[in-house]
C-alpha cells in the first residue's frame, strides 16, 4: 500500500517542480530589462585584455622615483593610431600635462607613456573606447 502511495505521489512533485521552475524562469525573463542597443565603431587597433581580465596597462617607475612610465602592451593593429588619439584626447592642448606627455611605440605592439603617472587616465580613455 506504501509503495502505490508513492508512486502516485512521486510524478505530482515532478511536475509541481518542474512547474515551479518554469514559472520563475518565465517571470525572471519577463521582468529583465532590456539591454540598450550599441553601435560598435571599428577601430584601426586592438588591445586584448589579458588572463586576468584586466587591461594591460602598467606603471614603471625609474631613476630612484623622479621618472614615470605608463607601459601599454600587446596593441594589435595600428599603434601609431592609438599613440595619436592618447595624445589628443587625454588631455587638453594647452594644458602643462600635454606638454609633458611623451609616447614611444615599442617593437609595433607596445606603448611607452612617460611625462606622469597617467595609468588611470589611460585605463579611463581604453575602457570608453569599449575594451
Amino acid at each position: 500500500m506504501l509503495t502505490t502511495l508513492q508512486s502516485q505521489l512521486v510524478p505530482s512533485f515532478r511536475h509541481a517542480r518542474c512547474f515551479a521552475q518554469r514559472a520563475a524562469a518565465s517571470t525572471a525573463s519577463a521582468t529583465a530589462p532590456t539591454a540598450p542597443i550599441t553601435v560598435s565603431v571599428k577601430l584601426p587597433y586592438f588591445i586584448p585584455r589579458n588572463t586576468r581580465g584586466n587591461l594591460p596597462v602598467y606603471t614603471d617607475v625609474r631613476n630612484g622615483g623622479t621618472r614615470y612610465q605608463v607601459l601599454v602592451r600587446n596593441v594589435d593593429g595600428n599603434a601609431d593610431a592609438l599613440a595619436r588619439e592618447l595624445r589628443h584626447k587625454l588631455f587638453p592642448v594647452d594644458s602643462p600635462e600635454a606638454t609633458r606627455i611623451n609616447i614611444e611605440i615599442v617593437r609595433s605592439k607596445n606603448l611607452v607613456i612617460t611625462g606622469g603617472l597617467w595609468k588611470n587616465n589611460v585605463v579611463e580613455f581604453l575602457k570608453e573606447k569599449g575594451f
